[in-house]
């Protein structure tokens, strides 16, 4: 069953909302249930959307090399010479 949805929003959105659905060849109306199917969705995953921006602020934090194994090993030292 579809229903009546009423939206506010800036004009100037609206006038681009438009012109992007226009381009692909299809209504507004379309666009955004698609997109809010989009969202609402259980499968909806980072990969569809891209990283987060917190992930952006922190890529590169650590230093290349530092594999999985070698975190094991700072962390078992660190705790050797906090507990021993």
């Amino acid at each position: 069953m579809e229903t009546k949805l009423t939206l506010r929003m800036d004009e100037k959105v609206i006038q681009a909302a438009k012109a992007h659905a226009r381009k692909r060849g299809m209504s507004l109306s379309k666009l955004v249930a698609d997109y809010l199917k989009l969202i609402s969705s259980k499968t909806t995953s980072a990969s569809i959307f891209g990283p987060a921006p917190i992930l952006s602020e922190i890529t590169g934090v650590l230093q290349k090399g530092s594999g999985r194994k070698n975190s094991r090993q700072q962390y078992h030292s660190h705790l050797e010479e906090k507990y021993l």
